[in-house]
């Protein structure tokens, strides 16, 4: 039986109504949009953000100043969005306290666009392009994406201005089996990494016995290079939260749980907001929206160990246990928290719920392919120009993502590898740079989709070093109970460690590839399971750096440390020139009799410094491998 009357329609309405009138003065003002999400921060958004305040108190300008989150473009923060009645909304990158000061007075005080250091605009208009008009903008497709870095993720008046718990209202109208037959219908996967279908979970703890029951949000992002759920929880909050409390209605639950790990402080003062909001808004709580559906959220903050993403070790850590994985079955969707059938899905899942129900499955099923429909949204990290997050559909190429979507490698250079799904997937070669993205193509050729962390490795990324370092993760984040997995990744990890050092056998490649074999059927959970994926992909793809290693006692990328020597090249070395004299913290570079430098190689820390700092017009420093005995000097 529906639990949506006539009365809790008029509520939506009315809250929407509100909402549209509280906003609406947005766009008769100037308005300033300062991105303070996390990598935002980290770029200075926060001085900027105080450059603006003053500057326009103190030309006593009509202007409101909104901080939202990130639009994904984290190459170009902090970035600014700027609106005055008469000009489009304008985007600005790399903004600073001079250009934020110049926006100041020359846009909004005497209406100097400042197209210098502008991006695009946000909306058709005849003297400068959209984001539309960018590669970007033609390839991607938002949908969870499309309302960070434009609303204030603390004002819950500009999320339902924007239809936002529109989806809710619309599932309380429906039997929750319908709404369940929906999210099946979509054929939504889980985004957390496994892909299960969404639908299907949630009938299976819909159907199971009980009359208590939970929901968990997943929040509990920890491979290294992704950063998509943090992003969402900071730049739309709201938008987790509707999907959520869809997520309760559908399966019969009264009590929801967002596990986000506490290294996430801003993510986590943002939820805080808004679920105040929309308890304030009778939203959530009791008798939602003046239904006879109750529901309301807790948080739990985590304390940042990677096995809790998990299902039975992040419940386990919710009930005050340690955070260990438990044989399955019985599944969480039957007996979980507290014994009780339990939901648990990744912000990402939760966040296309919305949309879903406010769109229809055949709308969802419109996007991307028709075995893994709708959008795949990947954090950008590595060589890559356009770091950040992207959101493009299912089936879109590695090489459209990398190249047109993200413009390329750093620096031209070569492209090399593509680390996709963090710790637990697989290294991928240029032979995969036309393999479409689904959760499908990417598991047959060895990566696995993950959480959406995708690390862009060029040609001076060695692949037995990259092998090891995301080994080294996952084997310090392992819990320890299992046998395999506690001891099998310290074995791997010591065989690739004496690989990078030159003490490599070449009979390590075999038993590496054995010892995976072992990891993989004998561990209990999935980052047991996955731990190998990583080393597996780096020899079935690049053995010839392993050999390498072993034979020659070479490092092909010139990255492992032991297996490099720094030296001068006295044809190219100026004797004007002493920067690489002045960056060497241990005195090892030297000026010679005939006022050429060199370096003291048995001093050589081997930090880079003066590789770094060896001006572009001589390239004098360079690293050579095999290693040259150390002495007094490269010409000893």
């Amino acid at each position: 039986m529906s639990v949506l009357g006539t009365d809790t329609q008029k509520t939506y309405q009315e809250l929407k109504d509100q909402a549209v009138q509280a906003v609406e003065g947005l766009n008769t003002k100037s308005y300033v949009l300062v991105g303070t999400a996390t990598c935002g921060r980290a770029a200075g958004a926060l001085n900027v953000l105080e450059t603006f305040r003053s500057e326009i108190g103190k030309h006593n300008v009509d202007a409101e100043i909104i901080e939202v989150g990130c639009m994904g473009h984290c190459y170009a923060e902090p970035m600014v969005i700027v609106y005055k009645p008469g000009f489009p909304k304008i985007c600005y990158g790399s903004v600073d306290e001079g250009i934020a000061t110049r926006l100041v007075t020359d846009f909004l005080v005497n209406d100097d666009p400042c197209f210098d250091f502008a991006m695009a605009a946000l909306e058709p208009n005849d003297f400068f392009p959209t984001f539309e008009d960018f590669p970007r903008g033609v390839y991607e497709q938002k949908v969870v994406l499309s309302d960070c870095g434009l609303i204030a993720p603390d004002d819950i008046e500009q999320y339902i201005a924007r239809d936002g718990y529109g989806g809710l209202a619309k599932a309380l109208s429906k039997e929750p089996e319908r709404v369940i037959t929906e999210v099946k219908d979509s054929n939504l996967r889980g985004r957390g990494g496994a892909g299960f279908p969404t639908g299907v979970k949630w009938e299976i703890c819909r159907n199971a016995e009980g009359d208590t029951k939970y929901v968990i949000c997943n929040a509990d992002e920890g491979d290294p290079g992704a950063f998509i759920d943090r992003a969402l929880l900071e730049s739309n909050p709201h938008q987790l939260i509707e999907g959520l409390a869809i997520a309760a209605y559908a399966i019969g639950a009264s009590q929801g749980y967002i596990y986000v790990r506490a290294e996430y402080p801003l993510a986590i003062e943002r939820l805080k907001t808004a679920i105040g909001q929309a308890r304030e808004k009778g939203i959530i709580g009791n008798s939602v929206m003046g239904s006879n559906f109750s529901f309301d959220i807790k948080i739990f903050q985590g304390s940042g160990a990677f096995v809790c993403g998990e299902e039975t070790a992040l419940i386990a850590s919710i009930e005050g246990n340690a955070g260990i994985p438990n044989h399955r079955p019985p599944f969480p969707a039957v007996s979980g928290l507290h014994g009780k059938p339990t939901i648990i899905n990744n912000v990402k899942t939760l966040s296309y719920i919305t949309h879903i129900i406010r769109n229809g499955a055949e709308w969802f099923k419109s996007i991307g392919t028709p075995g893994t429909p709708g959008t795949a949204v990947f954090a950008l990290a590595g060589k890559v120009v356009g770091t950040g997050l992207v959101e493009v559909p299912m089936g879109t190429t590695i090489r459209t993502l990398i190249y047109d979507v993200a413009d390329g490698i750093k620096n031209e250079k070569n492209f090399k590898a593509v680390q996709i799904g963090g710790p637990s997937g697989g290294c991928l070669p240029e032979s995969s740079l036309d393999l479409p993205i689904d959760f499908d193509s990417l598991q047959q050729a060895g990566a696995m989709m993950g959480s959406g962390g995708l690390v862009v490795l060029d040609e001076e990324d060695c692949m037995v070093e990259i092998a090891r370092f995301f080994l080294e993760f996952t084997q310090n984040e392992s819990c320890g109970k299992c046998t395999f997995c506690r001891l099998g990744t310290k074995q791997m990890l010591d065989i690739l460690t004496d690989i990078t050092k030159g003490k490599g056998k070449l009979e390590d490649i075999d038993l590496l590839l054995e010892l995976a074999v072992d990891i993989k059927a004998g561990s209990l959970c999935a980052l047991g399971k996955t731990a190998p994926n990583p080393v597996l992909t780096t020899i079935r793809f690049f053995r010839d750096e392993y050999e390498a290693h072993i034979t020659e006692g070479r490092c092909p990328a010139l990255m492992c440390k032991e297996l490099i020597t720094y030296v001068i090249d006295e044809k190219k070395c100026s004797k004007l020139c002493d920067a690489c004299i002045g960056s060497c913290p241990v005195e090892a570079v030297y000026t010679r009799s005939d006022m050429l430098k060199d370096i003291y190689l048995d001093k050589c820390v081997k930090c880079d410094n003066c590789l770094v700092t060896c001006l572009p017009l001589y390239q004098a420093v360079i690293k050579v491998s095999p290693p040259i005995e150390a002495g007094g000097n490269q010409n000893g």
